[in-house]
């Protein structure tokens, strides 16, 4: 599938999920609801990550340059966030292990029911 087409279907997830967003009655990241709809789009096998993989490969590759404008806005920031740095330091030293901590378990989770399903099929 050529790299257009493969937009298409990521800009087109995240077109529906803006729509969602606008139609749910509380506050939900639209961001959020797309990555769960690719989510059970590529779980249900409506979505190959076939149909996906090299505009993914990309956006994967070039991640950090996504990162820049976050960056700038907290540059832009700085005065305030200075003002709070004790709280913000300690916010982000607590839940950045959490974090790692829950992603970790996650993946290990899905390793596990990824195995047992693999060996039911071949067992």
């Amino acid at each position: 599938m050529n790299i257009m087409a493969q937009a298409g279907i990521i800009f087109g997830i995240c077109l529906i999920s803006e729509g969602i967003s606008a139609l749910i009655p509380v506050a939900f990241p639209a961001s959020v609801i797309a990555l769960l709809l690719l989510m059970l789009l590529l779980f249900s096998g409506a979505l190959k990550p076939e149909h996906i993989k090299d505009l993914s490969g990309f956006l994967v590759a070039n991640m950090a340059f996504f990162f820049l404008p976050p960056c700038v806005g907290v540059m832009e920031h700085a005065p305030a966030i200075l003002g709070q740095l004790a709280p913000f330091l300690l916010i982000s030293f607590l839940t950045t292990p959490l974090v790692y901590f829950v992603t970790a378990r996650s993946v290990q989770f899905l390793i596990r029911l990824t195995g047992r399903k693999g060996a039911e099929k071949h067992g």
